[in-house]
């Protein structure tokens, strides 16, 4: 069954007194566990698609139903409850909280559910991408790869059924990328996990099962 599925989206921004479309009809079903990347230009709207497919982001029509569930006609806090619990985000500019330590920015999300141990957790996690020596490092003392890491194990933490990424191997090395997009993977299999990310790069498209196309606010399939 699908996880996630975009019908008919419509989306546009007024930019200089002017409407701009962003999607135009945009259609997409993502199953339960599998795997999708979205690829197309810089400006072509992916992160925005990624924003509606969340719940961030209000169409001016069509529907996304994710898990069966029509997202934007809940409330603000069951779509933000749905986030918490279900969906991983891992932002293009991280969005950690610069007073918070990397274990304590991770462990948040099961600080905020009431999980146990969830600085313990915190540590597992940051230690399989590579961050055991900085747990207690501020964001502002840390390289952008290495908060790019902190943002994915915070996206990861709770074993949600959704994961979003945006193009989250972009700030890092090749090592380090290709460690980061193992984890991806890993979870994606381990937890049977929709995966969707953004990229730019040919190699991490070409290990989703399926890519699609953003191209004038409609989404097409790319034949392999």
């Amino acid at each position: 069954m699908s996880m996630i599925a975009l019908n008919d989206v419509h989306l546009s921004y007024s930019a200089a007194g002017r409407s701009v479309p962003v999607l135009s009809g945009a259609s997409l079903s993502v199953d339960q566990g599998e795997s999708v990347a979205i690829i197309g230009p810089s400006g072509s709207g992916k992160t925005s698609l990624l924003l509606v497919l969340t719940g961030l982001e209000t169409p001016n029509s069509g529907a996304v139903l994710f898990d069966g569930i029509e997202l934007h006609e809940q409330s603000h806090d069951v779509r933000a409850d749905i986030r918490r619990d279900k969906i991983g985000i891992v932002f293009q500019n991280f969005h950690l909280i610069s007073s918070l330590t990397a274990r304590e920015n991770v462990a948040l999300p099961l600080d905020i559910a009431g999980a146990d141990n969830a600085r313990g957790r915190a540590a597992e996690l940051l230690e399989r991408v590579g961050l055991a020596h900085r747990l207690d490092h501020y964001p502002n003392a840390m390289s952008g790869g290495e908060r790019q890491r902190v943002a994915l194990a915070r996206a990861l933490i709770h074993q949600p059924a959704l994961m979003v990424a945006d193009e989250p191997t972009g700030n890092l090395d090749n090592q380090t990328g290709d460690a980061v997009a193992d984890l991806l993977f890993e979870l994606n299999r381990e937890n049977d996990a929709t995966l969707i990310l953004v990229t730019h790069d040919p190699a991490l498209a070409a290990r989703c099962e399926r890519q699609v196309r953003l191209h004038e606010g409609t989404l097409q399939p790319v034949e392999s």
